[in-house]
């Protein structure tokens, strides 16, 4: 099955050239657009699309106050929003990742980078522009932070020390080797932690993780 893509930005030249790119691949299939975050959530309920695209500065609703809308209106079957920035790194991007995007990447990324971007956070896996992971990160970390709430407490002991270490960048490999465990068991265990915490994606556990002093 194809991956369905939502286009949203302003430039209707720029999202013309997407999607382009996008529907080359055989996986990947472009299911509507929209020029701005207003009609981006109009769409998406018409659509129901696995990935948003999404251009953070746009007049009217803007990427981030889209994102936000996106997660209040579909909950828990919102889809993954990929947003776009023209910095590496900006309050709008932390605010985006905040808002519950799985990532975010520069307008000006090579193409290919943003068909294995848009696979990648599909999949449920977090994207974040070249050389920005750490000051992201770094951004979080210096925020106030605040006790877990109930929700924290149905985590076993295992399950928290997982989640303490994909908080800190490891892979599900990786995370395997440190405890001792098969990839499939770890892949088993970030899952259940997701839903226990409900949380969308290992973006949003990283900003859970530092949002409440976990690492």
């Amino acid at each position: 099955m194809s991956v369905r893509v939502v286009l949203v930005d302003d430039e209707a030249m720029f999202r013309a050239g997407i999607s382009m790119v996008v529907d080359s691949q055989p996986d990947l299939e472009v299911v509507g657009q929209a020029d701005d975050g207003a009609e981006a959530v109009e769409v998406v309920e018409q659509t129901r699309p696995d990935v948003v695209v999404m251009d953070i500065q746009m007049p009217g609703l803007d990427g981030v106050a889209a994102t936000r809308a996106l997660g209040e209106r579909f909950g828990e079957a919102c889809p993954r929003i990929l947003v776009l920035t023209t910095f590496d790194l900006d309050e709008a991007a932390a605010a985006a990742i905040e808002a519950g995007a799985s990532g975010f990447l520069l307008k000006a990324a090579d193409p290919a980078f943003l068909l294995a971007a848009i696979r990648a956070v599909a999949s449920g896996s977090q994207v974040v522009a070249a050389g920005a992971t750490r000051q992201l990160w770094e951004r979080f970390r210096a925020r106030p932070t605040r006790p877990p709430g109930p929700e924290y407490d149905e985590l076993t002991e295992r399950e928290r020390q997982i989640l303490r270490r994909a908080a800190e960048g490891l892979s599900n490999a990786e995370i395997a080797e440190a405890e001792f465990l098969a990839t499939g068991t770890v892949k088993t265990h970030v899952s259940r932690i997701l839903s226990k915490l409900g949380l969308r994606d290992r973006v949003q556990l990283v900003v859970y993780a530092y949002e409440h002093g976990l690492i």
